[in-house]
This record gives C-alpha cells, sequence and structure tokens, in this order.
C-alpha cells in the first residue's frame, strides 16, 4: 500500500484513464491493455466513428478524410451534448462504449452496442482522477461542441459566400485571430476537368480588429482588403498560382493540415500568400488544404496572434474537419449554383424576350419566380399577332416548379403558337392543347386562357381551360371579374370548351394572371380575385377619367403581394384595347374577275383620298393589283379587300386558296413571278397566313413624313 493510501496501481490506472480521456476527446481511442475491457469513457477503435478523426482514405492524421454522415448536410458533424449529454445525430450519449465479445482479440475493432449505457453524473465518475486529467477532458468536451456548432454554421450555406461566411464567422474568434480562404478561381463544376494552370484567388478574409470598434464587433475583411495587420502577418496576396510539382502543390494534394513551423509548409506559405508573408513565430499559424469529392478546391490559412496560446497537436483535427466539411459546402454550393442557372436560362428562354406591338393594343407583362432558391415553374403568357390586325393572348400555368414543368411549358407554349398561326377558333386551340398534353404523358396538368381581340370588330373572344378568370378594368374606373365558363384543365381529356364573345370598348384593360397572383396559404383563391379587383379600381381612381398607364399598373398589382403570398410562381398579362376607329378602315368584297384588279386600284386610290395621304397612291396601286391578280387567278369565291390606316397603311387581301404565295426569283424569259418581288422590295413589311377557309396576304407602307401618328 502506497503512503497514499491508495491500492497498488491505482495511479497507473488513473494515467491510463486520463490518457483515454484526453485522447477520446478529440476522436482518438486508445485501444485496451490486453486482457482488458474497455472502460466507460473510452473510445471504441472504428477508425472514423469518433468524432473529429477521419475515416481511412486520407486525413489529418493519416486515418482519411471524413465522411459526411446521414441526414447532415454537407456531411457535418453532430453537435457533441456536455458530459453525458446525447448525440444530437445519434441519440447515443456522450462516452458510450462497446465491449467486445466472448474470444475477441482485445483492441479489436467492433461495432457500438445497440443500447445506450447509464449516464454519468455531472462530476467526474473517477473520484481520484488529476486536475490535469479533468482539465484535458474538459478541453475535449469543448472541442467537440466547437466542431459541432461550427460545422452546423457551414452546412446552413446555400450559396459560395454563405458557406465560406460561416466558415469566417465559426472560426474567429473562438479558434482563431484571422482566417484566409483561398478558392480555386475558376471552381471546377461536377466531373469537368480544368484546364489551364490552377490559380488560388483570396476569397475572403475574417479577423479580429487591431483596436475593436464600439461594439466590440469584428470587422470583416473582404478580398479587396487583404490586410491582416502588423500583428496578423501583414498583406497577402490575392492570386497565388499553383505551380505543378511545387511545395504548395505538394501541401494540397497531401490533403492533410500542417503547423506554419514544418518544413512543408514554410515552403508553400510564400507561393500562396506572398514572398515575404511575416507571419507569427511559433505553432500559431494552419494550413489546411481545401478537398472537395474529387479535387482540391483551395485553401484555408488559420492565425493566432502572438500573445495568444499556439495551436495545440489536436487543432490540426479540429482545421481538418473545418476544412472537409467547407469544401464539401463549396462543391454543393457550385453545383446547385449551376442547377440554378441552368434553369433559370431554361426558364427564360421558354418565355417571349419582348412582347409584340400589334395594331390598336398595347401589352405589357410580369414574371416574377417563386422564390429565389426556385426559379423554375410552369406560367407563361404569350401575345400572338393574327390575320386581319387581330391578336392572341395567351396564359398558361403547368402544374409543378421542377424543370419538367418548364420544358412541358414551353411544349405547350410552342403548340398554342402553331395552333394560332392556323387560326382556329379559341375553343380549339384548347382542344388540341388538351390532346397534345395528353400525347405528353397522363399526368401533365396545366390550365390555360386564350383569348382572340379584333381591333376592329371592337370584340374579344375567350376560351378557359381550368384557369382563373380574367379582370376587366373600363375606362371610368370600374373593374369587372369576367363571367367565362371554366373548362377542364389542360391534360384531362374528353372534355369539351366552350367561348364566349364579349364587348372590348376602346380605353380597357383586359388583366391576365396565373394563380400565384391571387392564391397562397393565406387566402383562397376568390379572395385573391376580389383583392386583385379592388386593387385594380384603386389604381384607376388616381388617373381619373384617363386609363391608368399600363407599366405602372402591372406594378402596382404585384405590391398587392405579401410576405405569404409567394407560394408559386406569378404571370400577368395586361393588354390595354385601344381599337381601330370605323373611319380608319375601308373594306370590300371583290367578285373573283379579270377586271377586279383595275377596280381595286380605283377603290384603293379614292380612300388614300378621304384620308389625305395622297403621297402613297402609286405604291398603294401597284402592290395592290399584284396581289389581287394572285388572288384573282385561283379564287372560286369573291375575294376581300381591306385598308387599315393606323400608324402605318395596311393592305390585306383574303381569298379561298389555303396554298401560300412564296417568294421566288423570275427568270428573264419569265412572264410571270415578280409580283411578290416588287411587294417585298416597296413594302415594310410583308406576309401571307393560312386561315381556316383560305390565307390572306398583307403588307405596310410607312405613312409620309409629317404626318400624324394615331
Amino acid at each position: 500500500m502506497p503512503a497514499s493510501g491508495r491500492p497498488e496501481g491505482a495511479d497507473r490506472e488513473t494515467a491510463r484513464a486520463g490518457r483515454r480521456v484526453a485522447q477520446g476527446a478529440v476522436g482518438r481511442a486508445e485501444a485496451p491493455e490486453p486482457g482488458e475491457e474497455p472502460r466507460h469513457g473510452q473510445l471504441p477503435q472504428h477508425g472514423g466513428d469518433g468524432v473529429g478523426r477521419p475515416r481511412e482514405g486520407g486525413g489529418p492524421s493519416g486515418a482519411g478524410r471524413s465522411r459526411p454522415r446521414g441526414g447532415e448536410p454537407g456531411g457535418s458533424v453532430p453537435e457533441q451534448a456536455p458530459h453525458g449529454g446525447r448525440s444530437a445525430a445519434s441519440g447515443a450519449p456522450h462516452g458510450e462504449v462497446s465491449r467486445p465479445a466472448a474470444g475477441e482479440a482485445a483492441g479489436e475493432q467492433v461495432p457500438a452496442p445497440a443500447g445506450p449505457l447509464p449516464t454519468p453524473p455531472a462530476r467526474s465518475a473517477h473520484p481520484g482522477e488529476s486536475g490535469e486529467v479533468a482539465a484535458a477532458r474538459q478541453a475535449g468536451g469543448d472541442r467537440l461542441r466547437f466542431i459541432g456548432a461550427a460545422t452546423r454554421r457551414i452546412a446552413r450555406g446555400i450559396d459560395l459566400d454563405e458557406i465560406v461566411l460561416g466558415l469566417c464567422r465559426a472560426t474567429v474568434p473562438t479558434f482563431a485571430d484571422a482566417i484566409l480562404v483561398y478558392l480555386r478561381d475558376p471552381l471546377p463544376v461536377g466531373d469537368e476537368r480544368p484546364t489551364g494552370p490552377v490559380v488560388l484567388r483570396l476569397r475572403r478574409t475574417d479577423r479580429i480588429p487591431e483596436e475593436p470598434d464600439t461594439n466590440g464587433g469584428r470587422l470583416p475583411m473582404l478580398p479587396a482588403q487583404p490586410d491582416l495587420g502588423p500583428a496578423m502577418g501583414g498583406s497577402a496576396a490575392e492570386l497565388a498560382e499553383v505551380e505543378p510539382g511545387g511545395p504548395l502543390a505538394e501541401v494540397l494534394r497531401g490533403v492533410r493540415p500542417l503547423f506554419g513551423e514544418a518544413q512543408a509548409a514554410r515552403t508553400a506559405l510564400p507561393e500562396l500568400l506572398g514572398p515575404d508573408p511575416r507571419l507569427p513565430s511559433g505553432h500559431r499559424v494552419i494550413l489546411a488544404p481545401l478537398r472537395g469529392r474529387r479535387r482540391v478546391i483551395g485553401a484555408a490559412v488559420f492565425l493566432r496572434r502572438p500573445d495568444r496560446p499556439a495551436f495545440e497537436p489536436d487543432d490540426l483535427l479540429v482545421a481538418a474537419q473545418l476544412a472537409t466539411h467547407t469544401a464539401l459546402g463549396v462543391d454543393k454550393a457550385v453545383l446547385y449554383g449551376r442547377e440554378a442557372y441552368i434553369a433559370d436560362a431554361l426558364q427564360r428562354t421558354m418565355l417571349p424576350d419582348s412582347l409584340p406591338q400589334p395594331t390598336g393594343v398595347r401589352l405589357a407583362s410580369r414574371y416574377l419566380p417563386a422564390a429565389e432558391t426556385a426559379r423554375v415553374g410552369g406560367d407563361w403568357y404569350d401575345a400572338i399577332p393574327l390575320p386581319g390586325s387581330r391578336v392572341a393572348l395567351v396564359v398558361g400555368d403547368v402544374m409543378g416548379h421542377s424543370m419538367t414543368s418548364a420544358a412541358i411549358m414551353g411544349q405547350l407554349r410552342t403548340t398554342a403558337q402553331t395552333l394560332a398561326g392556323l387560326d382556329l377558333p379559341p375553343q380549339e386551340v384548347l382542344h388540341h392543347l388538351d390532346e397534345q398534353a395528353q400525347r405528353l404523358g397522363t399526368d401533365r396538368m396545366a390550365t390555360c386562357m386564350y383569348a382572340v381581340y379584333d381591333p376592329v370588330a371592337h370584340r374579344i373572344t375567350i376560351a378557359n381551360a381550368g384557369h382563373p378568370p380574367p379582370v376587366m378594368l373600363h375606362r371610368g374606373g370600374r373593374a369587372e371579374v369576367l363571367r367565362v365558363p371554366s373548362g377542364a384543365p389542360i391534360g384531362v381529356g374528353g372534355v369539351d370548351f366552350e367561348a364566349v364573345e364579349l364587348d372590348a370598348p376602346a380605353g380597357a384593360t383586359l388583366v391576365l394572371y396565373t394563380d400565384g397572383l391571387v392564391e397562397s396559404r393565406i387566402r383562397d383563391v376568390w379572395t385573391g380575385i376580389e383583392q386583385l379587383r379592388e386593387r385594380l379600381a384603386e389604381t384607376a381612381r388616381l388617373t381619373g377619367p384617363n386609363p391608368p398607364p399600363l407599366e405602372p399598373m402591372c406594378d402596382e398589382v404585384l405590391d398587392m403581394l405579401g410576405p405569404g403570398d409567394r407560394d408559386d410562381d406569378i404571370a400577368l398579362l395586361a393588354a390595354r384595347f385601344d381599337g381601330i376607329a370605323p373611319s380608319d378602315v375601308a373594306y370590300w368584297y371583290l367578285d373573283p374577275k379579270a377586271q377586279t384588279a383595275g377596280q381595286a386600284r380605283r377603290l384603293a386610290r379614292r380612300a388614300l383620298a378621304r384620308w389625305g395621304l395622297e403621297e402613297l397612291t402609286d405604291q398603294l396601286e401597284l402592290l395592290v393589283s399584284e396581289v389581287v391578280t394572285n388572288a384573282v387567278r385561283y379564287a372560286e369565291r369573291p375575294i376581300t379587300l381591306r385598308l387599315l390606316r393606323t400608324d402605318v397603311l395596311r393592305c390585306e387581301v383574303g381569298d379561298d386558296v389555303p396554298q401560300l404565295p412564296r417568294l421566288r426569283q423570275a427568270r428573264p424569259s419569265d412572264e410571270g413571278g415578280r409580283g411578290l418581288y416588287l411587294v417585298n422590295r416597296m413594302a415594310r413589311r410583308w406576309g401571307a397566313t393560312r386561315l381556316s377557309m383560305g390565307k390572306v396576304v398583307w403588307f405596310e407602307l410607312s405613312m409620309p413624313p409629317g404626318t400624324p401618328r394615331r
């Protein structure tokens, strides 16, 4: 019995327990003595299951890089509870051990038991342990708690800046007094192989200020201001080119964090930070490579001031955990950024770049994604010019918020444009869209509103496929929800659609929208429609008898959305009906006879004289004669001739022949074939559109200089 009164061997047992606690606190487990079972508080030999110790395959301590835990974004290490508590991820108590089964060799790697051991008391379970052992136990627990909190903060980031900022804010000042984060420029994405030299760019720095500000906070240093101050090594280079086979390349390839005093780090740091970094002496610098899933993507430099305790060997494991989770988060952010860019580009290309400017109507539109993090949706809008100065207005919504929804939306929009070019009635357009959606798949559902506006007749024809009803804002300020029969959504199949024809007086505004504008978690669709109607009426009252401008009105409509109203993407299309006055329209039916061309020239000349446009007489007579002659040659029913006076002079000739004329180069020996050539050379624009019962050939002439705009 020794003089201390404890049994012989107790001192040796206490020392051994102290070593186990100190090593287990940073994730290393000491194998039991031969014939000895693991004791309470000793971590099992799992290679990487001890918190803070990476697995096999390369890592800061030679054991390997840590792997992500299930359910932890970016592979973050779960938070460790205080002594005796449970892990936030696994639910196992801190200090849980596994006992080897009978016949197993001492120190053999075995899985942890399924059931937790009894929770130890808050006070030390070893009454005889020394103060040094207790301090080591406390330091190890602090490290575990810091790693858990830091990795959670890093994993919360979505984009690149958030992840790097999370590393800086979690590190300074708890772990280091300053940090520099270098990332590859450009960052490789996925499996792509970067070409050219490896260049590291200083992405962000953070440090404790030399003189704290009035709030005692930290001053973040951006790449444009990389000065760390005299006490922290001075300035740092913003760009560093990694030479193949150089010291920095070797350190980055090795993956393991190194103290700045190590021989490899001493030669690599000047290549990274500049030729004269003037770093603090002693173990106050850690160089940690940032390795993603496939390659090294950067490096982090942790620094401590000379007046602060130097880094300890266990801090290399902490730096390894921070670097690993940061690199995995950067990989995740780069991949997410590329996916978001592709999705956004897909969505934008599916929508029209600009709206047309048809005669007799003014248009404005808006599109808002559901959120910045989910920019893909199935909402679309379109305005399609039709023959006879008409225009088709379309708004649709494909169910879902994925790239698949955006792709289906693009297919339906293209189909709608093709059907509009055939000049089909609105109900027929919806019927064919329904068939197309069924061909795309059984679960392809969408809603759609299709309207055709005729500025000459001042009428609008609307057909609906399960879409919210449009709102008409009249010139006097009255807002009206139009009663349009609501058919089944597109994709249901076997449903007839019904069209209604309504008045569209001059000065009225038709507002088409998707359900994201009027429906959310906090209000139903009909409440939202009533709020939209009231907002339009209130906006119209501000401008008095004149209708409100279109663009500001669209902004006012979107302002009705509250913080909780953005559950879906939003498409908005507003059309202001100006119409064409009857005095600006001349219309005739002509029999298909040989004398019809001369008759058409005389009628056109009289109309120009009535409008005071005699300067265009020669051009108009020549082009009308050519187009009417082509129509008379093949038509069997009366042809139509219409002149429209707006900001241009438009001539339209219709017949019952569906074949469209084609521009061709006539040979010198040909007697015909030059009519469209003349039209193409002399007209401002021209075109031909197939109708359900024939075609329309049209051309436009610019107004003479000085003619007032209508």
